[in-house]
């Protein structure tokens, strides 16, 4: 008998994770606890912006026209308990309050409410980012609480999406990890990967702390090769060199490559920021964190890239104070294809200069209602064009395509000053000052 998939938790990870298994062939309940966003999906409606993840979901919700009718939603643990051999825990671990470490109150309270109601074999797999050390002590909880007892197993599967290509990495994805302790939970889980697995993805089995830390040193990872670059940039600004033109460099040897070499300010986002700290704060835990030390410095350089480009505003509008200066902010989402806009570099940035006194607009493709939520006193504006108008420096924050293609004389005529700031170093300087426009980038002071 075929499968059957709940997914706990329906947020950005759960609500892909969820549909994507629904295209793989399986019938798949989604839980939450938020009735609202149960009814959002029942609609074949998503919470947040992921391209192509509304018309994957639609493709597949009971209900809708033309649907295969596979995927169902539900705000009741007994009824996912009763459906689901495989519950895939997809819930959200937040940095806590005040703390570098995570934040398991949510995946604690989704075991302790579904584990009464696994009464016969069942396969619960973790895969929301938790501190190494977590899966072993809930897989000690399910035993001791899930009535089905040992019939009922653990397993862990770390997820590695990217927002903006979420669908695309869960369906086809470039590896596939999974703790597992017995060959059951690891026959489980080759089932229901067999598609991609057939279609060239690794499939790599590890013990549970192996699994947990694979998310974290993978993220740690990429956090040190942008703030390297960023290192880079500082250097760049005070020798008078271009980091641009570095990064090209270096990255033609294949033993570094040239994906995120691109200075700017920043990383943020809902992974990056919390997941190394929370790492450090694992570390401390484990004896461990002198092996961790580096990541400080990561963070340290990344958190002081934001107050450069206020810097550099400052410089760019005369070196005094940013009152009654106009300042047109382009971004707010911390990066393209999506519009998520925590711990965004370019909210905060535009957020600084506010409080200093600058008249702020921002705009965004798709991030305008949640900045709105987050920073209610910002300007916003319904386009670049309106965003522009009037300013005296325009900063670009968020490498959006639209921003990358926008005419920049077209802007021009609107802005009161035709100076421009690229805080991604994403658009073409030349094509920006054969319209009149002064163009300066981070780490790039003669480009």
């Amino acid at each position: 008998m075929a499968l059957k998939i709940t997914v706990i938790g329906t947020g950005y990870l759960g609500a892909t994770h969820a549909a994507a298994m629904a295209e793989l062939g399986f019938e798949v309940l989604g839980l939450d606890v938020v009735p609202e966003k149960i009814d959002m999906l029942r609609r074949g409606e998503v919470p947040m912006y992921e391209p192509g993840l509304e018309e994957l979901l639609r493709r597949h919700v009971d209900g809708i026209e033309g649907s295969s009718g596979r995927l169902r939603f539900t705000t009741d643990f007994a009824e996912a308990g009763a459906f689901g051999d495989v519950h895939f825990l997809c819930v959200n671990t937040p940095q806590k309050h005040g703390e570098y470490a995570c934040d398991m109150s949510y995946v604690d309270s989704a075991l302790a409410s579904l584990a009464p109601h696994l009464t016969g074999p069942a396969l619960v797999v973790g895969k929301s980012t938790v501190p190494v050390g977590s899966a072993d002590r809930l897989a000690g909880y399910l035993a001791a609480h899930a009535p089905a007892g040992p019939e009922v197993e653990l397993a862990w599967n770390p997820e590695f999406l990217r927002e903006g290509f979420a669908v695309e990495d869960t369906l086809h994805p470039d590896r596939i990890v999974v703790g597992v302790r017995s060959e059951r939970a690891e026959k489980l889980l080759r089932e229901i990967y067999a598609t991609p697995v057939a279609e060239g993805s690794p499939f790599v089995v590890t013990d549970f702390p192996t699994a947990e830390l694979v998310k974290t040193a993978a993220n740690s990872f990429l956090a040190t090769k942008i703030s390297f670059i960023n290192a880079m940039a500082e250097v760049c600004e005070a020798a008078g060199g271009d980091v641009a033109k570095l990064a090209e460099a270096i990255g033609y040897d294949e033993r570094i490559g040239r994906k995120f070499l691109r200075a700017g300010i920043g990383f943020g986002g809902g992974c990056l920021p919390k997941d190394i700290r929370a790492f450090m704060a694992r570390a401390g835990e484990l004896g461990a964190d002198q092996a961790l030390t580096f990541l400080r410095e990561i963070d340290s350089i990344n958190m002081r890239q934001r107050g450069q480009m206020v810097e550099l505003a400052r410089q760019a509008l005369g070196g005094g104070p940013f009152l009654g200066k106009r300042v047109a902010v382009l971004g707010a989402t911390f990066k393209p294809d999506s519009d998520d806009v925590r711990d965004s570099p370019a909210l905060n940035v535009a957020g600084q200069i506010h409080l200093q006194g600058g008249q702020v607009t921002v705009y965004d493709p798709k991030g305008m209602a949640n900045a709105r939520r987050l920073f209610p006193t910002l300007g916003y504006a319904d386009s670049a064009l309106e965003a522009v108008r009037g300013a005296d420096v325009v900063l670009h924050l968020t490498e959006w395509r639209e921003f990358r293609e926008v005419d920049p004389e077209e802007l021009g005529r609107v802005a009161a000053a035709r100076t421009i700031l690229d805080g991604r170093n994403a658009l073409d300087p030349e094509l920006w000052r054969r319209a009149g426009w002064t163009y300066r980038a981070m780490g790039r002071p003669t480009a």
